[in-house]
């Protein structure tokens, strides 16, 4: 009898024992929203299942959560670098328990990331046969400590991001897409990757016109005047930042522009397509009071229209980046990317093109940020009208993480300053999700 309870209270300690001593660790426990951490389990059984679930709460309130069963090693490691046994992605992804990420509630159409660029918990859940076993959290900063931030209004209107440091900075003018506003997120990943960028908002946004409708692109080279005296830029050293409409608007002002030195384009467009958001189509843009010709080239093709509609890239006095994203559910970017690419090689254009076209990708390709990437149906910000972006969260997560270093390289080569991404930093440095 008491060889039995001898033996008894050793298998309980035994097991408490082992219970204790699986842990799950983030490193680094604080990452930028463009950066890979290294989850891992670690004092477990190996050969054995365990189960991690991740959970976060996003800027509008919503709960997400995504959970995969990982085999431990012969060391009784887990590491989520490596494929999961089943769960909610199936793929090798160091952070594919973020991007799989599916929200709880039913009538959630997209994920929201925290209001006033905010950081961003995630909670790591161990589990084993539904016990939690022990927990840890990521924070995800969305601005890197010691960027400054200026605001800017009057004849301009927007946010002037500012890396930490005294030395002029390359400067980049970074430009929203039809949701219109102040895309400030983008601006704040590249100052805290050492460039000076200024977010200009220029409709949606008080003080400016609320339609994507006769926007004026003197306006445009006024920032551009207005960057190149800022005492904290280089104005030798500017490029434009555009996603979506305001990917077509980088190119647009680039062609126009000589002391654009740089141009990255998001999803954009060759052509100039018409206002946006407004009951009556006409001009998106006007030059010296002219409303600019625009066409619709994948809604009623017409090769005059197209012609007098299409933008002039070979003219830009610098390096161009273009992204597209192969399964666009907006429209076709990966096409117009090609098209625009193969106008520059026609052309003999002097300076460097890099174009990355993502399969499986949307209209959300290469965004700089690890976040959830499922979305159903959202509605546009300024039209209400049902919007699909396209993609799967495996496409989207692979553009992202493939694009971040791309962009950041691109930028450093093309401006000088910034950093010079290397494996380990921003995304990892690598193309897995």
């Amino acid at each position: 009898m008491i060889r039995c309870l001898i033996v008894a209270a050793a298998l309980i300690a035994g097991f408490l024992h082992s219970s204790h001593a699986q842990k799950i660790e983030v490193t680094p426990e604080t990452v930028l929203t463009d950066q890979v951490a290294d989850v891992r389990v670690t004092g477990t059984q190996p050969g054995s299942t365990v189960t991690i679930r991740a959970e976060l709460v996003d800027g509008g309130g919503q709960g997400w959560v995504s959970e995969a069963d990982f085999t431990a090693d012969a060391q009784g490691v887990v590491d989520t670098a490596t494929a999961p046994v089943k769960g909610s992605y199936r793929m090798a992804s160091a952070m594919g328990l973020i991007w799989s990420m599916m929200p709880i509630a039913k009538n959630v159409h997209v994920y929201e990331p925290p209001r006033q660029l905010g950081s961003q918990v995630i909670q790591f859940h161990l589990l084993q046969e539904g016990k939690e076993l022990a927990s840890t959290q990521l924070v995800q900063l969305a601005v890197a400590d010691g960027v400054r931030q200026i605001r800017i209004e009057g004849k301009l209107h927007g946010i002037l991001f500012l890396p930490p440091g005294e030395e002029k900075h390359p400067g980049v003018l970074v430009l929203g897409g039809s949701e219109g506003g102040l895309p400030g997120r983008r601006a704040a990943w590249l100052a805290s990757r050492g460039f000076a960028a200024f977010a200009l908002a220029y409709f949606h946004y008080e003080g400016l016109p609320e339609d994507l409708h006769n926007i004026p692109l003197e306006y445009f080279g006024d920032a551009l005047a207005w960057m190149m005296q800022r005492p904290e830029i280089d104005g030798g050293r500017i490029g434009v930042m555009g996603v979506s409409r305001g990917g077509e608007l980088a190119l647009q002002l680039g062609s126009m522009y000589p002391e654009i030195r740089a141009v990255v384009a998001y999803v954009p467009a060759n052509v100039r397509h018409p206002a946006c958001c407004a009951r009556n189509l006409g001009a998106a843009w006007t030059w010296k009071g002219q409303p600019l010709a625009w066409a619709l080239p994948e809604r009623r093709p017409d090769p005059e229209a197209i012609m007098r509609a299409t933008i002039w890239v070979e003219h830009t006095h610098g390096p161009i980046l273009m992204i597209g994203g192969e399964d666009d559910g907006v429209w076709p970017s990966a096409e117009m990317v090609d098209t625009a690419a193969a106008r520059l090689r026609q052309a003999h254009f002097a300076y460097p093109v890099t174009v990355l076209k993502y399969p499986h990708a949307g209209h959300r390709a290469g965004v700089p940020e690890i976040m959830p990437d499922w979305s159903n149906g959202v509605p546009h910000p300024v039209s209400g009208v049902m919007t699909s972006y396209g993609g799967t969260p495996e496409g989207n997560a692979a553009s992202s993480l493939n694009a971040i270093p791309k962009v950041l390289a691109f930028l450093h080569d093309s401006l000088g300053g910034g950093e010079k991404p290397v494996a380990g930093g921003a995304a990892g440095g690598n193309a897995q999700p």
